[in-house]
């Protein structure tokens, strides 16, 4: 078991006890934001055939030798072509009129444009030669058949989505979305919507990794609360392993008399992989492992328990929906503005980007204290102050990542 560990060795031993949770399949309507399960090759080239890129005429090459403005060309106009739908052969001396991403008829080698022809409805007249090839989509160009086009664990977004109905796929085979269990524990929390008693507060926590959860593609099931007592919080552990991909659990992970969730994890058969990180805020955690299913025991403080999910078990989150890439994008910002207090610690600093005169600026929220949940809105990037830090001014470049 780490104790006091890195953040970086939490979330490395987390990692390599994550596995993906299965596979499935769903239509293609459904595909979109799903982990693609299969490394997809191209079953046939795109487009399948020679095709007109432009509204024109498609001619042989040959018929425009010695064309210029003053020896102009014309040529008798024999078809129609829409796409869609074939032609016949076109013979020395003939022109198809031809309608964008239609096939290129036989005998015909190249396309010309509308707007550089003088045409009738029988004739068109050309002023430039023309080159075999020139203005055609040949086959395969967009895709070749038997190309790699995406690898397992790549999110579906439009373009790949649009790739595979282009490759004629009705259904996909997609990795399952996690089932993340939720369980508060606390007997100050009351569930919003019901009237407040005296030193109860409203269980926020629920409400802010359902959303975390569901952004990263996961679903997640409400275990109740358990309040203060060890063998309830088990019951609902060991429930919640029946039928959940992972458990997270927030509040009783410090050293209180109340903090009973790593003893709850133990009496549940869990192993103990983590017990505290060195970083702040989020220093308070237990993590767990129980019939292959991680336990995530998280501080209660609202800050700190998304802080430290973000950066120590997000990308087993992440592992389990079956990504290829889990590790949150790393990044280079510039303070926006001073940050005033020490850093013993590691210090994770909540905010955003922006984009300034050529700059990375990062923009921090007002109050960066353990339980406050308002620093969060509208953050999606943590930065990183080294341990042994004093007060950062504004213009300091750190590192951090982007969830």
């Amino acid at each position: 078991m780490l104790e006091h560990a890195l953040w970086t060795d939490a979330r490395d031993l987390l990692l390599e006890k994550a596995a993906p949770v299965g596979k499935e399949y769903v239509s293609l309507e459904d595909c979109p934001g799903r982990v693609l399960g299969f490394d997809l090759q191209a079953r046939a080239d795109v487009p399948p055939f020679d095709r007109s890129p432009y509204d024109g005429y498609a001619l042989r090459s040959a018929d425009t030798a010695g064309a210029d403005r003053d020896h102009p060309v014309t040529l008798r106009v024999t078809q129609t072509l829409q796409a869609g739908r074939p032609g016949v052969p076109v013979r020395p001396g003939e022109a198809a009129r031809i309608m964008t991403g239609a096939l290129i008829p036989e005998g015909a080698d190249c396309v010309v444009m509308y707007e550089k022809t003088v045409f009738t409805p029988e004739t068109v007249t050309l002023f430039a030669e023309t080159q075999p090839g020139e203005n055609v989509v040949r086959r395969g160009e967009d895709t070749p058949a038997g190309a790699l086009l995406a690898a397992k664990g790549m999110i579906i977004d439009a373009g790949l989505a649009g790739t595979l109905a282009a490759q004629g796929l009705a259904k996909i085979q997609v990795y399952r979305r996690p089932v993340i269990g939720l369980l508060s524990t606390g007997t100050e929390l009351v569930e919003p919507g019901e009237k407040l008693g005296p030193g109860q507060i409203y269980d926020a926590n629920r409400a802010s990794f359902t959303a975390l959860l569901f952004r990263e593609g996961c679903e997640t099931r409400f275990l109740g609360r358990a309040g203060d007592d060890a063998e309830t919080i088990r019951e609902r552990i060991a429930s919640a392993l029946q039928s959940c991909d992972a458990v997270i659990v927030t509040g009783g992970v410090s050293v209180g008399d109340w903090d009973l969730t790593p003893e709850a994890m133990t009496r549940a058969r869990a192993e103990i992989l983590v017990r505290g990180v060195d970083m702040k805020p989020g220093m308070a955690c237990a993590f767990g492992i129980a019939e292959g299913k991680l336990i995530l025991g998280l501080s209660g403080n609202p800050a700190s328990s998304m802080t430290n999910f973000c950066a120590c078990a997000l990308p087993a989150i992440r592992k389990t929906r079956g990504m290829l890439k889990v590790l949150p994008q790393t990044i280079r910002a510039t303070l926006k503005r001073d940050f005033p207090k020490k850093s013993p610690a590691e210090r994770f600093l909540r905010g955003r980007l922006l984009l300034s005169d050529g700059r990375v600026l990062f923009v921090s929220s007002d109050n960066q204290g353990n339980a406050v949940l308002t620093s969060a809105i509208g953050s999606d990037t943590f930065l990183r102050i080294p341990a042994g830090s004093g007060p950062m001014p504004a213009g300091t470049v750190l590192e951090g990542f982007r969830i």
